[in-house]
Protein backbone atom coordinates (compact mmCIF):
# COMPACT_ATOMS: atom_id res chain seq x y z
CA UNK A 1 0.00 0.00 0.00
CA UNK A 2 2.91 2.47 0.93
CA UNK A 3 4.35 1.84 -2.82
CA UNK A 4 1.15 2.08 -4.41
CA UNK A 5 0.73 5.60 -2.50
CA UNK A 6 4.63 6.63 -2.94
CA UNK A 7 4.20 5.61 -6.94
CA UNK A 8 1.01 8.10 -7.28
CA UNK A 9 2.78 10.92 -5.43
CA UNK A 10 5.69 10.77 -7.75
CA UNK A 11 2.81 10.71 -10.60
CA UNK A 12 1.46 13.69 -9.94
CA UNK A 13 4.57 15.48 -8.39
CA UNK A 14 6.06 14.58 -12.06
CA UNK A 15 2.66 14.95 -14.24
CA UNK A 16 3.28 18.99 -13.91
CA UNK A 17 7.04 18.32 -15.39
CA UNK A 18 6.19 16.65 -18.41
CA UNK A 19 3.58 18.97 -19.53
CA UNK A 20 6.24 21.82 -19.23
CA UNK A 21 8.26 20.10 -21.51
CA UNK A 22 8.95 21.20 -25.15
CA UNK A 23 10.06 19.86 -28.16
CA UNK A 24 12.93 21.27 -30.01
CA UNK A 25 11.82 19.80 -33.07
CA UNK A 26 9.00 18.23 -35.43
CA UNK A 27 9.59 16.44 -38.26
CA UNK A 28 6.66 16.74 -41.13
CA UNK A 29 5.94 15.13 -44.31
CA UNK A 30 5.50 16.99 -47.42
CA UNK A 31 2.15 16.96 -47.04
CA UNK A 32 1.68 18.43 -43.29
CA UNK A 33 1.47 15.06 -41.22
CA UNK A 34 3.88 14.54 -38.06
CA UNK A 35 6.39 12.18 -38.40
CA UNK A 36 9.01 10.57 -36.01
CA UNK A 37 12.75 10.43 -36.63
CA UNK A 38 12.46 6.74 -37.53
CA UNK A 39 9.70 6.83 -40.07
CA UNK A 40 11.70 9.62 -41.70
CA UNK A 41 14.96 7.41 -41.20
CA UNK A 42 13.00 4.29 -42.81
CA UNK A 43 11.92 6.74 -45.90
CA UNK A 44 15.73 8.22 -46.22
CA UNK A 45 17.64 4.74 -46.31
CA UNK A 46 15.92 3.99 -49.44
CA UNK A 47 17.45 6.02 -51.28
CA UNK A 48 20.50 6.82 -53.18
CA UNK A 49 21.21 10.56 -52.28
CA UNK A 50 20.05 12.67 -49.33
CA UNK A 51 20.00 16.45 -49.59
CA UNK A 52 20.03 17.81 -45.99
CA UNK A 53 18.54 21.43 -46.17
CA UNK A 54 19.91 23.43 -43.35
CA UNK A 55 19.25 27.01 -41.79
CA UNK A 56 23.25 27.92 -41.67
CA UNK A 57 22.99 29.37 -37.99
CA UNK A 58 20.29 26.52 -36.62
CA UNK A 59 22.28 24.63 -33.76
CA UNK A 60 19.35 21.98 -33.20
CA UNK A 61 19.64 21.33 -37.01
CA UNK A 62 23.60 20.94 -37.39
CA UNK A 63 22.79 17.92 -34.51
CA UNK A 64 20.08 16.30 -36.40
CA UNK A 65 22.71 16.72 -39.51
CA UNK A 66 25.28 14.39 -37.25
CA UNK A 67 22.37 11.44 -35.92
CA UNK A 68 20.83 11.56 -39.57
CA UNK A 69 24.55 10.48 -41.04
CA UNK A 70 25.21 7.99 -37.89
CA UNK A 71 21.72 6.41 -38.95
CA UNK A 72 22.60 6.21 -42.65
CA UNK A 73 25.81 4.98 -41.80
CA UNK A 74 24.57 1.85 -39.19
CA UNK A 75 22.65 0.44 -42.37
CA UNK A 76 25.49 0.43 -45.19
CA UNK A 77 28.50 2.55 -46.08
CA UNK A 78 27.56 6.16 -47.38
CA UNK A 79 29.89 8.93 -48.90
CA UNK A 80 29.52 12.82 -47.75
CA UNK A 81 29.88 16.49 -49.52
CA UNK A 82 28.62 19.76 -48.54
CA UNK A 83 27.82 23.36 -49.99
CA UNK A 84 30.38 24.83 -47.23
CA UNK A 85 33.46 23.39 -49.10
CA UNK A 86 34.49 24.46 -52.19
CA UNK A 87 35.77 22.09 -55.05
CA UNK A 88 39.57 23.55 -55.80
CA UNK A 89 39.96 22.80 -51.68
CA UNK A 90 39.41 18.96 -52.21
CA UNK A 91 43.32 17.94 -52.09
CA UNK A 92 42.87 19.69 -48.85
CA UNK A 93 40.22 17.80 -47.89
CA UNK A 94 41.63 14.48 -49.05
CA UNK A 95 44.99 15.20 -47.24
CA UNK A 96 43.42 15.90 -44.12
CA UNK A 97 41.28 13.12 -44.02
CA UNK A 98 44.17 10.77 -44.63
CA UNK A 99 46.04 12.47 -41.48
CA UNK A 100 48.61 13.66 -44.45
CA UNK A 101 48.25 17.24 -43.24
CA UNK A 102 47.42 18.61 -39.80
CA UNK A 103 43.88 20.29 -39.11
CA UNK A 104 45.35 23.90 -38.84
CA UNK A 105 47.03 23.40 -42.35
CA UNK A 106 43.18 22.56 -43.27
CA UNK A 107 41.43 25.22 -41.41
CA UNK A 108 44.35 27.86 -42.55
CA UNK A 109 44.43 27.05 -45.98
CA UNK A 110 41.17 26.14 -47.11
CA UNK A 111 38.37 28.58 -46.81
CA UNK A 112 36.70 28.29 -43.58
CA UNK A 113 33.42 28.90 -42.88
CA UNK A 114 32.93 31.04 -40.06
CA UNK A 115 30.57 28.16 -37.98
CA UNK A 116 32.81 25.58 -39.08
CA UNK A 117 34.09 24.36 -35.72
CA UNK A 118 30.77 24.37 -33.87
CA UNK A 119 28.36 23.30 -36.58
CA UNK A 120 30.29 21.18 -39.54
CA UNK A 121 33.77 20.36 -37.69
CA UNK A 122 31.65 17.25 -35.85
CA UNK A 123 30.57 16.10 -39.85
CA UNK A 124 33.81 16.29 -40.63
CA UNK A 125 35.67 14.27 -37.66
CA UNK A 126 32.83 11.36 -38.49
CA UNK A 127 34.19 11.09 -41.77
CA UNK A 128 37.85 11.17 -40.95
CA UNK A 129 37.02 8.43 -37.86
CA UNK A 130 34.82 6.37 -39.89
CA UNK A 131 37.32 6.71 -43.25
CA UNK A 132 33.94 8.08 -44.80
CA UNK A 133 34.82 9.75 -48.20
CA UNK A 134 34.24 13.50 -48.26
CA UNK A 135 33.68 15.89 -51.40
CA UNK A 136 33.24 19.59 -51.62
CA UNK A 137 31.01 20.08 -54.08
CA UNK A 138 30.63 23.76 -54.24
CA UNK A 139 32.01 26.65 -56.90
CA UNK A 140 35.03 28.54 -55.80
CA UNK A 141 32.94 31.39 -54.56
CA UNK A 142 35.12 33.50 -56.90
CA UNK A 143 33.85 31.99 -59.72
CA UNK A 144 30.33 32.58 -58.31
CA UNK A 145 30.72 36.25 -58.13
CA UNK A 146 32.10 36.15 -61.20
CA UNK A 147 28.59 35.17 -62.76
CA UNK A 148 27.14 37.36 -60.27
CA UNK A 149 28.48 40.72 -61.86
CA UNK A 150 29.55 39.36 -65.51
CA UNK A 151 27.24 37.05 -66.33
CA UNK A 152 27.66 32.93 -66.94
CA UNK A 153 29.54 33.70 -70.05
CA UNK A 154 32.37 35.05 -67.90
CA UNK A 155 32.87 31.72 -67.30
CA UNK A 156 34.14 30.73 -70.78
CA UNK A 157 37.62 32.72 -70.36
CA UNK A 158 38.49 30.40 -67.30
CA UNK A 159 41.44 28.21 -67.83
CA UNK A 160 41.05 24.30 -67.98
CA UNK A 161 42.29 23.76 -64.59
CA UNK A 162 39.72 26.33 -63.30
CA UNK A 163 36.81 24.92 -65.34
CA UNK A 164 37.41 21.68 -63.63
CA UNK A 165 36.04 23.03 -60.58
CA UNK A 166 32.79 24.47 -61.76
CA UNK A 167 29.98 22.27 -63.35
CA UNK A 168 30.71 21.52 -67.17
CA UNK A 169 29.77 24.59 -69.63
CA UNK A 170 27.52 25.74 -70.84
CA UNK A 171 25.41 25.81 -67.32
CA UNK A 172 21.81 25.97 -68.77
CA UNK A 173 19.64 28.32 -66.40
CA UNK A 174 16.12 27.85 -66.04
CA UNK A 175 14.83 31.33 -65.09
CA UNK A 176 11.62 30.80 -64.95
CA UNK A 177 11.92 27.98 -62.18
CA UNK A 178 10.03 29.82 -58.81
CA UNK A 179 13.36 29.80 -57.32
CA UNK A 180 15.35 31.28 -58.98
CA UNK A 181 12.35 33.56 -59.82
CA UNK A 182 12.07 34.73 -56.34
CA UNK A 183 15.45 35.76 -55.92
CA UNK A 184 15.31 38.09 -58.99
CA UNK A 185 12.36 39.93 -57.83
CA UNK A 186 13.77 40.09 -54.03
CA UNK A 187 17.07 40.50 -54.40
CA UNK A 188 17.46 41.26 -57.65
CA UNK A 189 16.46 44.64 -57.62
CA UNK A 190 19.04 45.59 -54.95
CA UNK A 191 22.10 44.39 -57.29
CA UNK A 192 23.64 46.28 -60.14
CA UNK A 193 23.56 45.34 -63.71
CA UNK A 194 21.48 42.36 -64.47
CA UNK A 195 18.93 41.68 -61.58
CA UNK A 196 18.69 38.06 -63.66
CA UNK A 197 22.71 37.27 -62.73
CA UNK A 198 22.22 36.94 -58.94
CA UNK A 199 19.76 33.72 -60.34
CA UNK A 200 22.09 32.58 -62.61
CA UNK A 201 25.71 32.75 -59.76
CA UNK A 202 23.00 30.61 -57.90
CA UNK A 203 22.58 27.99 -60.47
CA UNK A 204 25.91 28.23 -60.65
CA UNK A 205 26.20 26.77 -57.59
CA UNK A 206 23.36 24.47 -57.89
CA UNK A 207 24.50 22.80 -61.47
CA UNK A 208 28.13 22.31 -59.89
CA UNK A 209 27.10 20.81 -56.34
CA UNK A 210 24.78 18.58 -58.58
CA UNK A 211 27.85 17.82 -60.58
CA UNK A 212 30.29 16.69 -57.93
CA UNK A 213 27.51 14.99 -56.62
CA UNK A 214 27.19 12.77 -59.62
CA UNK A 215 30.65 12.46 -60.10
CA UNK A 216 31.58 10.78 -56.99
CA UNK A 217 28.79 9.11 -56.50
CA UNK A 218 29.07 5.36 -56.07
CA UNK A 219 26.13 2.92 -56.55
CA UNK A 220 26.73 0.51 -53.37
CA UNK A 221 27.10 4.40 -51.15
CA UNK A 222 24.47 6.41 -50.42
CA UNK A 223 25.41 9.96 -50.82
CA UNK A 224 24.75 12.80 -47.99
CA UNK A 225 24.93 16.22 -48.96
CA UNK A 226 24.58 19.13 -46.95
CA UNK A 227 23.75 22.58 -47.88
CA UNK A 228 21.33 25.59 -47.11
CA UNK A 229 17.69 24.43 -47.44
CA UNK A 230 17.26 27.46 -50.16
CA UNK A 231 19.66 25.30 -52.39
CA UNK A 232 16.78 21.97 -52.66
CA UNK A 233 13.75 23.20 -51.54
CA UNK A 234 10.30 23.00 -53.70
CA UNK A 235 12.69 20.15 -54.96
CA UNK A 236 14.70 22.52 -56.92
CA UNK A 237 18.41 23.95 -56.85
CA UNK A 238 20.54 20.85 -56.34
CA UNK A 239 17.69 18.19 -56.97
CA UNK A 240 16.77 19.32 -60.34
CA UNK A 241 20.22 19.33 -61.57
CA UNK A 242 20.52 15.99 -60.09
CA UNK A 243 17.30 14.75 -61.94
CA UNK A 244 18.85 16.53 -65.25
CA UNK A 245 22.06 14.74 -64.62
CA UNK A 246 20.43 11.16 -63.99
CA UNK A 247 16.85 11.14 -63.85
CA UNK A 248 16.79 7.57 -62.28
CA UNK A 249 18.22 8.10 -58.79
CA UNK A 250 16.25 8.31 -55.82
CA UNK A 251 17.16 11.74 -54.20
CA UNK A 252 15.51 12.72 -51.14
CA UNK A 253 15.25 16.26 -49.70
CA UNK A 254 15.47 17.49 -46.18
CA UNK A 255 13.98 20.88 -45.45
CA UNK A 256 14.67 23.38 -42.25
CA UNK A 257 12.12 26.42 -40.96
CA UNK A 258 11.43 27.92 -38.24
CA UNK A 259 7.95 28.13 -36.49
CA UNK A 260 6.26 29.72 -33.60
CA UNK A 261 4.17 26.56 -32.84
CA UNK A 262 5.75 22.69 -33.82
CA UNK A 263 1.98 21.63 -33.48
CA UNK A 264 1.31 22.20 -37.09
CA UNK A 265 3.14 22.53 -40.40
CA UNK A 266 1.96 25.95 -42.08
CA UNK A 267 0.56 26.11 -45.35
CA UNK A 268 3.44 28.15 -47.07
CA UNK A 269 5.55 24.80 -46.22
CA UNK A 270 4.10 21.95 -47.50
CA UNK A 271 5.71 20.21 -50.25
CA UNK A 272 8.84 22.28 -49.64
CA UNK A 273 10.71 18.55 -49.55
CA UNK A 274 10.39 15.12 -48.60
CA UNK A 275 10.47 16.08 -45.26
CA UNK A 276 10.61 19.22 -43.63
CA UNK A 277 11.94 19.96 -40.40
CA UNK A 278 10.34 22.59 -38.21
CA UNK A 279 12.25 24.52 -34.97
CA UNK A 280 10.97 26.98 -32.87
CA UNK A 281 12.18 30.45 -33.77
CA UNK A 282 14.02 30.63 -30.80
CA UNK A 283 16.23 27.44 -30.94
CA UNK A 284 20.08 28.00 -30.09
CA UNK A 285 21.49 29.81 -33.30
CA UNK A 286 25.67 29.34 -33.57
CA UNK A 287 25.92 32.73 -34.60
Amino acid sequence: MKKLLFGLIMISVMAPLTAQQKPTYQVFNKKGKKVDFGKMMKSLNEADIVLFGEQHNNAVVHWLQLQVTKELHSKGPIMMGAEMFEADDQVLMDEYLADIITENHFTTEGKMWKNYKTDYKPLLDYAKSNKIRFVATNIPRRYASLVNKKGLEALDELTPEAKSWIAPLPIEVDLTLPGYQWMIEMMGKHAGGDPANIARSQASKDATMAHFILKNYEQDKKFVHYHGTFHSNNFEGIYYYLKQGNPDLKVMTLANVDQDSLNKLLDDHIELADFIIVTPKDAPKTY
